[in-house]
């Protein structure tokens, strides 16, 4: 099976742990997994966030073409199955193996036909999933009329 390796516009701006992914910057030291997926409309970033919530999760541009996403916050368990009255009635958890706070900031830089103005996020069951539009193509040829004087 051929391993794909994306192109090197999908690195930061700066340096990268591995071409076409680039190194978390700031967290606790987890990664957020990310697919990305090109079609002839636009590129789409699928990340793994499971337990998070859009507002804890922020999707913006800098530098002109940098996508960055980040967030962070307290994972919702599906059962809180010792509430915190329960907690100090001596009542406790005897094993936590999930992490109950996390961290991730991604950085890409996005190809040169990327459309800024038509980006979009959505936040659906743990997954995180960030639409780039592609640009319309520039002309490469123009006719010019030519005047006679």
């Amino acid at each position: 099976m051929e391993k794909k390796v994306f192109p090197p516009s999908f690195t930061h701006s700066r340096s990268s742990s591995r071409e076409g992914n680039q190194k978390e910057e700031e967290g606790n030291g987890r990664s957020v997994s990310v697919d990305i997926a090109e079609s002839q409309k636009g590129y789409v970033f699928y990340f793994d966030v499971p337990g998070l919530s859009k507002s804890d999760i922020q999707v913006t541009l800098e530098e002109k073409n940098v996508l960055v996403v980040k967030g962070g916050g307290k994972r919702k368990r599906e059962e809180e199955v010792v509430s915190e009255e329960e907690e100090a009635k001596g009542c406790k958890y005897l094993r936590m193996e999930r992490n109950a706070y996390t961290r991730f900031m991604r950085k890409f830089r996005l190809p040169v036909d990327a459309d800024l103005s038509a980006i979009s996020a959505r936040c659906e069951n743990g997954v995180l999933t960030v639409s780039v539009e592609k640009a319309p193509p520039v002309a490469k040829s123009k006719t010019v009329d030519i005047t006679v004087s």
